[in-house]
């Protein structure tokens, strides 16, 4: 639909201002700050663990209290408000940096602004993500198929603002100037806002229902307070109701002690109240949520590849040749560029070509499952890490500079790891999640890079330590990378990563999709003619299969 382009062209004007900061921020923080590489990387890597762990809060306050719509409206603002900030420290008179001193004021100005651009962040990726999916109908076979559509196009949207963002955006901060850029990303994030408060008319909304963690609490306190009954051997006793509200899920047999919050005794004594009686789909919904931890844990690794890709590999690209003819010189960020085109071709592939086929030759709904995707991209994460392991070697081993387009295969392995592996992991997200929390979806997504970030700056710390026994040496991270042995902190990624990936497939293999009804019910409590709530059944859909199926 067309509100769903409007969308998709606000997620590639923030992207845009994203990568445009992100793959520079190495560059700025050791060229304009003056920082060492293994501050800075560091530095950066807090400031992306931190942009990819607030959409958590931000995907919690727009399901909860604020709604999407409005979420997106909040945090644009914000985000501007960083840029602007960003801006005036690059370019008022007395604030900018001069030669080898930085005005303390610039520094504390730039770390606020990026800091607000990291708030900004927070609100506007969780909730105009699943903003753009609530515009398609579950219920609906055709919008179903549009969805998943819907979730490979909005990447194209998202890499082709990487793209631009890593290399006009660089351009420009290399060839005119740090704050003409700036300004620019302001500019179109300003126009962005525009075209979002444009369409208001036109969208579908979700109103926010509360916290959406008190029923999964509720869950948990009516389960641990009736742990002492027996579970009836016909599942079709358990509590339901049915309001035709909402889309109820089926009972699966996983964690049943969960299970016991939804006993309705008819005789004797009845539990009932919020805190001592749950409904089935309560139960089902309060499972998807606590089986999504062990797949959350076993992609952490992937967000620790994903994390080098912004920092050290730039870092390499600044080290090596980038000369294109006699005139030109490609700045190092733009090598970034590879990876988005690689991004992009792996999703229009997978959307035009695979996906079809394997439909046709399944006869399935969906081709590929979810956490099948997910897992292929893991696999060519862990071949990514070893390629750059490989190339590094040859480039401290080599007399002359290196050509930087020796850095294309390891770009270009996680490029397409990223189209298959992030898109798994957003429709995974959203889609396995309670319909109350599927902003908290996308936020737990992007804690995946976040967390996965934030752990990479961990092993960068704890492996500088032991490398150099407490930094009487120089070690894996020395002052400049031919003092350093970047080629074995890669191949320690691509060994955790490759020990990972069979952690990985045995949790997804154990996996059990989601489960909804064929209409607004499956075991229920219905109403007979006396008014009494009793059991009743409906047909149940699976929607999905397991990782190996």
């Amino acid at each position: 639909s067309s509100c769903c382009m409007d969308l998709a062209v606000i997620e590639f004007s923030e992207r845009l201002s994203y990568f445009g900061i992100a793959t520079s921020l190495m560059i700025y923080l050791t060229k304009v700050l003056h920082q060492d590489m293994k501050v800075a990387a560091v530095n950066s890597q807090y400031w992306m663990s931190v942009t990819t762990l607030m959409p958590l809060l931000g995907g919690f306050l727009a399901d909860a209290y604020l709604g999407r719509f409005r979420t997106v409206l909040l945090s644009t603002v914000v985000y501007l408000l960083g840029l602007v900030l960003l801006a005036v420290a690059q370019l008022a008179p007395g604030l900018r940096p001069g030669g080898v001193s930085v005005p303390r004021v610039h520094e504390t100005l730039f770390f606020v602004g990026i800091y607000l651009v990291s708030v900004g962040t927070g609100g506007h990726k969780p909730a105009l993500e699943s903003f753009g999916a609530d515009q398609f109908d579950d219920g609906h076979a055709g919008e179903r198929l549009q969805k998943m559509s819907y979730f490979n196009w909005w990447n194209c949207a998202l890499c082709s603002g990487v793209l631009l963002g890593v290399t006009v955006v660089v351009y420009i901060q290399e060839r005119v100037g740090w704050g003409a850029a700036t300004v620019l990303l302001a500019a179109v994030m300003g126009c962005s806002l525009v075209v979002y408060l444009a369409g208001w008319r036109t969208y579908r909304y979700r109103v926010p229902q509360g916290s959406p963690l008190t029923p999964l609490l509720r869950v948990a306190v009516a389960a641990v307070m009736k742990r002492r009954l027996q579970l009836p051997a016909d599942a079709g006793e358990l509590y339901e109701e049915d309001d035709g509200k909402k889309r109820l899920l089926c009972h699966t047999d996983q964690l049943r002690c969960l299970d016991k919050a939804a006993i309705f005794e008819h005789g004797g004594e009845v539990w009932s109240g919020a805190w001592r009686l749950a409904t089935v789909t309560q139960v089902e919904e309060t499972k998807l949520v606590v089986s999504m931890v062990p797949i959350w844990v076993a992609t952490l690794p992937f967000g620790m590849a994903a994390a080098q890709v912004s920092t050290f590999f730039i870092k390499q690209g600044m080290a090596m040749d980038r000369h294109l003819g006699p005139h030109f010189v490609l700045p190092p960020a733009s090598v970034f560029a590879l990876a988005a085109v690689a991004m992009i071709a792996t999703v229009a592939l997978v959307d035009k070509v695979l996906e079809p086929c394997l439909r046709r030759g399944t006869g399935a709904e969906r081709g590929i499952s979810v956490l099948r995707r997910i897992g292929v991209g893991m696999a060519f994460a862990v071949l990514a890490m070893a390629v750059a392991a490989v190339v590094e070697r040859r480039r401290l081993d080599s007399k002359v500079t290196m050509s930087v387009f020796w850095l294309v295969p390891q770009f270009a392995l996680m490029g397409v790891g990223d189209g298959f592996a992030l898109v798994g992991l957003q429709e995974y997200f959203y889609d396995q999640m309670p319909e109350t929390m599927r902003s908290l979806g996308i936020g737990l997504y992007l804690s995946v890079i976040g967390a996965g970030s934030f752990l990479s700056s961990q092993l960068i710390a704890a492996a500088s330590r032991l490398s150099s026994h407490g930094g009487r040496r120089d070690g894996w991270f020395g002052k400049d990378l031919s003092r350093s042995r970047l080629d074995l902190f890669y191949w320690l990624l691509a060994g955790i990563s490759a020990a990972n990936l069979g952690f990985y497939v045995l949790v997804a293999t154990r996996y059990s999709y989601k489960q909804q009804t064929a209409k607004a019910g499956r075991v229920g409590a219905d109403k007979d003619g006396s008014g009494i709530d009793r059991p009743y059944n409906h047909k149940c859909v699976l929607q999905g299969s397991a990782f190996g199926v």
